[in-house]
């Protein structure tokens, strides 16, 4: 959500001040928050330790113990740490972070001190500027130029060196094509020239939310013997780190994205950044589905990689692929003699050669974690997939078989491996005839007054796949037609009978008798927040309120229901815990940790006052530049739906809500709220909707917000097909959908009588968030009255559309009622 000018922006001191032991930490909470969860802490540390991703290591770490000798810390990371990206994701006014240089102190590393005090000091004298308006929070701090003098006296007194590089982006914030974003600067370089030409053993560790270009790990060869992406940890994350540095825990992160040699490579790339439109060219053909396909010689790390300071042999002792179900029984053992550690078993699946539907080489199908398993020591992980679930949406009807899911007839074979690039052919599908998995109707295809091509697999002279195009399918569906055949019925006005929510919720009255009641000011009334931020109605420093947003519905037992910002943290006035970053999380490929840390993330909810978690960020990684990667979780939808699951499990079984966002294709952040997402039906429906579905039918969130963006020239706010079609219809959702914070103006093209509100209310996006109306001069106190207006009219919005949605959020009011009136 965009940062409304007349309310300050969050406090993020936080990175400035760094916890400096275990023992501060209880001091500090006692001065900020006594009720901080330790279990909270501890199981972020734990998220944050295994997301790290280490990518190469020739023996330089883990870190020598401390009687082994000195370590040398180059970088003002290493006190200026990035414990999160920026805007309203990570915002969260937390008691503590721990920096990387106090978290190697604590792990017992001796710090080569002499060099740490040179950093300090520099670094209190040239403090990062944090106060710049809301996104323009600056990509990187500015290094320290380094003398190599200084680094050739270190070498002295230390054999291995860590530098530490970082770098942030956020909401309304890309990354961009510079130094000091994706690119390193001069300083940055000269730094890693000076610490090479010293030391033989160097580890460079990237604490950064987003990819950023590694093609300089060539240059440097073996000179750089070991290189480790920390992603961005929150509060717990530097400590946690350098217990991973220091041997603590053996790193067992896996890649949620391909690294590729040069931002150029990414599919994605001639498309990304334009500030009204983005062709989605590259299609279903995202991160490693394009790179494994059409382009493998162009990847620096492979999709699922990860390196630990132990290896593992992989076997597969039990594999069936009958009757459309791929089961594997996989035995994992630490074939080494020192460390323990955990790995990652990946189940990939092809599809025929032959097949008309264009098709990645592998897609992801099933993933599972093994515990920590000492030298010598093994485990047995089972993995299953339905083959249904891998179907391909033909869009076109090439199939014979438009707007349906299909399994074309030929050999799905199926790949075990510990990456995309390493997993070997285990099994195969055979399908002999077509099959039809499901017949759906076309929603949300592609505008035909701006048709564009898309990416499909050709074939060169020798038979290889090569890149080859075609036209999109287009719209057929008339649009009036199935909103108008979608209309409910209305309930007759009652007038007020005297039921309160409270006879709903023990059975004593229906919920439609309940809402039979409402007035028509009150049915528009739930169709909107409280019309600003920082709600009187809820916790300090709330994002809104919805629900109970006026005196009559409250005495009609409606509660108010308070919105606090994620998914790194509750932002409110009060202090909060600072979690791991949505990659960070998704590399630790371990989605009962994330189910863990987010239930005490939901008690934490609970005791702070909030009732709807605005999280988790579920958007596709579709390229490196988007300024919100750091919330979201991966590349792909396989990844991105099982971990937006368990945070959803999570954060739901403490009884409050998660709210998935941003609902959807929403990928980039360069004027998000007039950008229009251009993909084919196909590619929104396997890549960019796919990881939503997942989660809506694995978790059931209560509540799910739309995006600002446009999809095919409509904004998702008003997108009857993305909402009442697919997310209703097709996946049978049944809770709440909010509007991302403030909405665009514009008129139902079919319908003129429904202009704004009306028009949302229609496409069956229940509120309006946090509920007043944004001007060219900025967010206003007010709420339009464009509902009304439309109610009154003979074609404008019906009554039953309104009484629909408000059933929609007193259910939501119902679910959370109970937290609601406890923590009364």
């Amino acid at each position: 959500m965009p940062q409304p000018a007349a309310i300050e922006s969050g406090d993020r001191s936080h990175a400035l001040q760094p916890v400096e032991s275990v023992a501060q930490i209880s001091v500090i909470l006692q001065d900020t928050d006594p009720t901080l969860d330790p279990a909270l802490a501890a199981s972020a540390r734990t998220a944050a330790g295994e997301g790290v991703v280490l990518l190469r290591n020739d023996g330089v770490l883990p870190l020598p113990a401390a009687d082994a000798g000195a370590v040398a810390v180059f970088g003002r990371v290493q006190i200026d740490w990035f414990a999160v990206g920026y805007g309203s994701g990570g915002d969260v006014k937390v008691p503590y972070v721990w920096n990387l240089i106090a978290g190697l102190r604590d792990a017992g590393v001796a710090v080569d001190e002499e060099l740490a005090a040179v950093y300090r000091d520099w670094s209190v004298e040239n403090r990062p500027n944090l106060d710049g308006t809301w996104g323009t929070w600056p990509h990187h701090f500015p290094e320290m130029p380094l003398d190599p003098a200084l680094a050739a006296a270190a070498a002295t007194r230390a054999e291995t060196a860590v530098v530490v590089i970082g770098r942030a982006a956020g909401e309304a914030r890309e990354s961009i094509l510079e130094p000091g974003s994706y690119y390193l600067t001069g300083d940055e370089r000269a730094m890693l020239d000076a610490v090479t030409a010293a030391f033989e053993k160097v580890a460079v560790v990237l604490d950064a939310g987003n990819v950023i270009d590694l093609g300089w790990l060539e240059e440097y060869g073996d000179r750089i013997g070991a290189v480790l992406y920390a992603w961005q940890g929150g509060m717990e994350g530097g400590r946690a780190v350098a217990g991973v540095l220091a041997g603590e825990a053996s790193p067992s992160g896996r890649l949620t994205d391909t690294i590729a040699r040069s931002d150029a490579d990414y599919p994605s790339a001639p498309n990304f950044g334009d500030p009204l439109v983005g062709v989605y060219a590259e299609d279903v053909f995202v991160g490693y589905r394009y790179f494994e396909t059409f382009a493998p010689e162009r990847v620096l790390f492979p999709f699922g990689f990860g390196l630990g300071y132990t290896t593992f042999e992989i076997e597969v002792v039990e594999r069936q692929a009958d009757a459309g179900v791929f089961r594997a029984v996989v035995e994992v053992r630490n074939t080494g003699a020192i460390h323990s550690g955990k790995e990652v078993v990946q189940v990939y699946v092809g599809a025929p050669i032959e097949a008309r539907l264009a098709q990645p080489v592998k897609r992801l199908a099933a993933f599972a974690k093994t515990d920590e398993l000492a030298p010598g020591e093994s485990q047995r992980l089972e993995l299953t997939f339905a083959l249904a679930d891998f179907a391909s949406y033909d869009d076109s009807g090439v199939t014979g078989n438009r707007s349906a899911y299909v399994l074309e007839p030929g050999e799905f074979p199926v790949f075990v491996g510990a990456d995309v690039r390493q997993a070997t052919q285990v099994a195969a599908f055979e399908v002999e005839a077509l099959q039809v998995v499901r017949q759906l109707a076309e929603a949300c295809a592609a505008s035909p007054a701006v048709p564009f091509d898309r990416m499909i697999v050709a074939h060169d002279a020798d038979g290889r796949a090569v890149v080859g195009w075609e036209t999109v399918p287009t719209a057929t569906v008339d649009r009036a037609t199935r909103v108008l055949a979608a209309l409910p019925a209305e309930l007759e006005q009652a007038g007020d009978r005297g039921i309160r929510l409270d006879d709903v919720a023990s059975g004593e009255a229906t919920l439609d008798a309940f809402v039979a009641q409402l007035s028509d000011e009150e049915l528009a009334l739930l169709a909107r927040g409280d019309v600003t931020m920082h709600s009187p109605l809820g916790a300090p420093g709330n994002a809104g309120v919805l629900g109970g947003v006026s005196e009559s519905l409250r005495e009609k037992g409606v509660r108010p229901i308070t919105t606090t910002d994620g998914p790194s943290g509750l932002r409110l006035a009060s202090y909060a815990s600072l979690l791991p970053s949505g990659t960070a999380l998704a590399s630790t490929r371990n989605a009962p940790l994330v189910r863990e840390l987010a239930a005490l993330h939901g008690q934490e909810m609970v005791r702070k006052g909030s009732d709807v978690l605005l999280s988790p960020g579920m958007n596709i990684h579709r390229d490196p530049l988007c300024g919100r990667n750091f919330e979201y979780y991966s590349e792909d939808p396989l990844v991105t739906g099982r971990m937006g699951a368990a945070v959803v499990a999570g954060v739901q079984s403490a009884g409050v809500s998660a709210c998935p966002k941003h609902f959807a294709a929403n990928n980039q952040e360069t004027n998000r709220t007039r950008h229009d997402s251009r993909v084919s039906e196909r590619a929104l429906r396997e890549i960019y909707l796919r990881g939503f579905e997942i989660c809506v039918r694995e978790a059931a969130p209560r509540t799910l917000m739309t995006s600002y963006n446009k999809i095919n020239g409509v904004w998702a706010h008003y997108h009857h097909d993305l909402v009442t079609t697919i997310l209703r219809g097709e996946w049978g959702y049944t809770g709440c959908v909010i509007t991302d914070w403030w909405m665009e103006d514009a008129a139902d093209p079919d319908f003129p009588d429904l202009a704004d509100n009306a028009y949302r209310v229609r496409a069956q996006v229940d509120v309006l968030m946090p509920g007043g109306v944004k001007t060219d001069a900025g967010p206003q106190a007010y709420a339009d009255d464009s509902i009304l207006a439309s109610l009154a009219r003979t074609d404008g919005l019906t009554r039953g559309e309104l009484q629909r949605g408000a059933r929609n959020v007193l259910g939501l009011v119902l679910a959370l009622a109970p937290v609601i009136d406890a923590r009364a």
